[in-house]
């Protein structure tokens, strides 16, 4: 029996996911030797020679000058703060927590919507929304844990990813695809070089190729997640992103010796399930669909947008 194209779509979701996946446990062997702005700086250094071949394929006009300066500068801040923020959160946290956290992400850009991009929310949504909210709070334990720097990461990461998704929404139909690609690796770069003499450390071959490999599988995910929304609908690829849980509680296990413990698997669940809620609610909504469109994780700032590369693949065909 052939699959269907739903089933393609999330097959390729599955696979995307896993191999982000993959990238976060190099992020997090690499971040118990090096300070995440080392491993940005070289990870972005990495990437770039692929968003460089890629914008060799931009037929569209114009120079490098933001038509909407503000946003970009925003979203070019929130791009680099949610990165840097992600890396130290994997690097200092279990997997799973992390996840969770980052997970509510989704959540804020259904918040962040209403005022940026105009969007009407409802109140299944709003409801779902604050039940999300509160799974993070389950996660957290105020009060029964300690609050540590790594759990303010994560939730900066969440916050950060959501803003600059939110803005490349409210611009990116303006915006050339190399601004939005360019700025926050320039701007990583920059940043993270400003920073750099302060907590080098000598990187041996075998690290400098676990760099080179999450550039790779980066690139290779992103791959697979355009085939995953070129192939199935975006509401059944979408929710696939909730996948990472279960390859971090492997790869947890097996790499970290960690297991989640209760709060974090019921926050998480939580978190998780008020989520896909928004998904699907916003599916049945013809002009409220914030979540469904947006499609990249956190390192905004890395590698490029899923909709970027899926804007310069059909300018390309065009």
């Amino acid at each position: 029996m052939p699959l269907t194209s739903n089933t393609r779509g999330a097959m390729f979701a599955l696979a995307a996911f896993g191999i982000y996946s993959t990238h976060d446990v190099v992020v997090k062997f690499l971040g118990e030797v090096y300070a995440p702005f080392q491993i940005v700086f070289f990870s972005t250094l990495f990437g770039f020679p692929i968003v460089t071949l890629m914008l060799l394929r931009d037929r569209m006009q114009g120079d490098l000058r933001p038509r909407h300066p503000w946003w970009t500068l925003l979203r070019t801040a929130a791009a680099v703060v949610s990165t840097t923020s992600a890396f130290y959160a994997f690097s200092v946290l279990p997997l799973a927590q992390t996840y969770a956290l980052i997970f509510a992400a989704p959540l804020l850009i259904t918040v962040l919507a209403v005022p940026v991009l105009g969007e009407t929310v409802g109140l299944h949504r709003s409801i779902a929304v604050m039940v999300g909210l509160l799974g993070v709070l389950v996660v957290l334990r105020p009060g029964a844990t300690e609050f540590s720097s790594g759990h303010l990461a994560a939730l900066a990461a969440a916050v950060c990813s959501s803003v600059a998704a939110v803005v490349v929404r409210k611009i990116g139909a303006e915006e050339r695809s190399a601004v939005l690609l360019l700025y926050p690796m320039v701007a990583n770069i920059l940043v993270m070089g400003c920073i750099l003499p302060f907590v080098y450390k000598p990187m041996p071959g075998l690290h400098l190729g676990g760099v080179a490999l999450m550039a790779l599988l980066g690139f290779t995910a992103a791959l697979c997640q355009i085939a995953a929304y070129r192939t199935g609908r975006a509401v059944v690829v979408a929710p696939m992103q909730y996948s990472q849980i279960l390859w971090a509680v492997v790869y947890g296990a097996f790499f970290f010796h960690e297991r989640p413990d209760w709060p974090t698997a019921l926050g998480a669940g939580i978190i998780i399930l008020s989520g896909i809620y928004v998904v699907f609610r916003e599916d049945s909504r013809s002009s409220t669909r914030p979540v469904l469109r947006t499609e990249s994780r956190y390192v905004s700032g890395i590698y490029p947008r899923i909709s970027l590369l899926r804007r310069l693949a059909r300018r390309d065909a065009d």
